[in-house]
């Protein structure tokens, strides 16, 4: 199956309630393992255009702790991705369904390490910031035009944009 064509749509009220199913079938399929469930990415940004997946981050106490429950989330549908493990060593990514397209992304890692903080960081800092959330909507938008059969590229380009938001993120404490 070929690639999807990236596009960003407008703002669905729809995404939290998203969000929300998955976060509480999640929580019943790995208690009681501790964990910490958040909303991410552009979906997670009341307002925002956004590709129309759905990012969540789930915090565990180790990688370990999510790799014995692998079988867990792949019940409720999830597809290991493990050539991700190049691109994000820190992080098991999942993607829902196993085919394309995807509707939910889920990116489990230790809890309160680099990867938590920093998405953490750049998404507060999104909700907060209306001048920013515009800038990087128009970003996207230029970019999945430029890249719109190219996913990763069009990942990359966010990159620098992403990096500096989290770093004066984190300078402000």
């Amino acid at each position: 199956m070929t690639q999807p064509t990236l596009v960003i749509v407008p703002y669905s009220s729809e995404w939290p309630r998203e969000f929300e199913r998955e976060r509480d079938a999640l929580l019943a399929a790995l208690a009681p393992l501790p964990m910490h469930i958040e909303h991410i990415g552009s979906t997670s940004v009341p307002g925002m255009s956004a590709k129309p997946i759905i990012d969540i981050m789930l915090g565990a106490p180790s990688l370990a702790d999510v790799e014995s429950r692998m079988p867990l989330i792949e019940q409720l549908g999830y597809e290991h991705l493990p050539e991700m493990l190049q691109l994000m060593p820190d992080n098991r990514f999942f993607a829902k369904p196993a085919s394309l397209p995807r509707r939910v992304h889920l990116h489990a890692v230790e809890y309160d390490g680099e990867f938590w903080r920093d998405h953490i960081a750049f998404r507060d800092v999104l909700r907060t910031d209306a001048k920013l959330a515009a800038d990087y909507v128009a970003l996207k938008s230029r970019l999945a035009v430029k890249y719109k059969l190219q996913p990763k590229r069009y990942t990359d380009a966010k990159g620098p944009f992403i990096n500096a938001v989290v770093q004066e993120a984190q300078k402000k404490g």
